[in-house]
């Protein structure tokens, strides 16, 4: 070869820029300042880190991806989100009534009732019944007209077993989020079940009134690619921001959410 030529960096005896990572097992010194190689700048990112290799090995776009790992350090900023905020901790387990509507490879994260305000309108009807039919009932009984007072008895059994249903529904109203879906599952005799693809979500938000902040839940609107959306808006959930952050990290940072579930696994078995 004559010496003047420029040197091809992918010759004979030459080495991929990759082969200077410390997690190949080489690096050769003379290739460290060579302009040839403009892709050394890569060499130092983690994102293309792979398994060990020999000096002898070539390099393969098929090597199989690692994803990256988390120190002490990153894991505690996972856990606090950036600040003083604390994650709040999940069931290891969903319940019966959501377990049912989960297939076996997806991972559940968490499920959540509705905030008790959801009931507030129920609860107010049933409150404002039982003092007018309360007040009504003690005037006819007065006025000696028993059948009147039996109506009332009757509209306020009525209005009351109303608001027990309201309850009961409210019970059974969970938001599931998944590594995969978030879902909506309501209905004591007629059962809805809502469900919307992480990877179909464009966008979303939530919304919190003046009493919401005071009491801490809020309404979450979701919107997606698709035309018909079966989950749009959820209203009153609790713990609005919280519930925000677990979705949103869910979306874009799922391996730091296996990281940190992996690290309070681990403090659980110690």
């Amino acid at each position: 070869m004559d010496p003047g030529a420029p040197r091809d960096p992918r010759g004979e005896g030459a080495r991929h820029p990759q082969d200077d990572d410390e997690s190949y097992g080489y690096r050769d010194p003379a290739f460290d300042d060579d302009p040839d190689y403009p892709d050394a700048a890569f060499d130092d990112d983690p994102a293309y880190s792979r398994r060990r290799r020999t000096p002898d090995d070539s390099f393969d776009d098929t090597d199989e991806y690692q994803a990256p790992s988390f120190t002490a350090e990153e894991l505690e900023g996972l856990d606090r989100g950036g600040g003083p905020r604390r994650f709040l901790p999940l069931e290891d387990e969903p319940t019966t009534l959501v377990a049912r509507y989960l297939f076996p490879t997806e991972r559940y994260r968490g499920e959540w009732k509705r905030h008790w305000i959801h009931l507030s309108k129920p609860l107010a009807i049933g409150a404002g019944a039982t003092l007018v039919l309360g007040y009504l009932a003690g005037f006819l009984t007065r006025q000696e007209i028993n059948g009147l007072v039996t109506v009332a008895v009757l509209i306020w059994l009525g209005v009351i077993g109303w608001v027990a249903w309201e309850v009961f529904d409210w019970y059974f109203d969970r938001f599931i989020l998944t590594n995969k879906r978030v879902m909506v599952v309501n209905g004591i005799v007629t059962r809805k079940v809502a469900m919307m693809p992480l990877a179909r979500v464009t966008d979303m938000k939530y919304e919190q009134s003046a009493l919401g902040r005071m009491l801490s839940y809020g309404t979450f609107v979701l919107e997606s690619a698709g035309q018909d959306q079966a989950l749009r808006e959820v209203k009153h959930l609790p713990n609005p921001n919280e519930l925000y952050l677990r979705v949103v990290e869910e979306m874009y940072e799922p391996q730091a959410v296996e990281a940190r579930l992996g690290k309070e696994e681990e403090g659980d078995d110690a």
